[in-house]
């Protein structure tokens, strides 16, 4: 399984930004789906997760209003809207592929997730 995350890049505050993640393998709508995120000198932290078929999502509380995460299973492609972003927003982004025995659930866990993608830099300057 591979994970492609892109999208990323420098954006004012109040700006909005669509980040994907392209994901290789047949059984990418088997699985439910994460977002998670790390600022420089951080560590990792969830940011949402969606369902294997998109009808159930769930988010940190500090994102919960602004950001949504949806994928199209048919494109094997997951995607995360950021809106009315902030500067403490500014993190790598990593999509993420759960594990089997969580992959009906909404695993909010870094440990619960077993496939990584490499990152795509969000950049909010204030």
């Amino acid at each position: 399984v591979q994970l492609q995350a892109s999208g990323g890049g420098l954006v004012q505050a109040g700006g909005s930004l669509r980040i994907s993640c392209a994901a290789s393998g047949r059984d990418f709508g088997d699985y439910a789906m994460g977002w998670f995120r790390q600022a420089p000198g951080k560590e990792r932290e969830f940011v949402a997760s969606i369902s294997w078929t998109g009808a159930h999502t769930h988010y940190a509380p500090p994102v919960e209003d602004r950001f949504t995460v949806s994928r199209d299973n048919a494109k094997n492609t997951l995607y995360l809207d950021l809106n009315s972003l902030k500067p403490e927003d500014t993190a790598l982004y990593f999509c993420a592929r759960s594990k089997d025995d969580v992959k009906l659930l909404l695993p909010s866990s870094v440990l619960e997730y077993e496939y990584w993608g490499q990152g795509t830099l969000v950049t909010v300057s204030s």
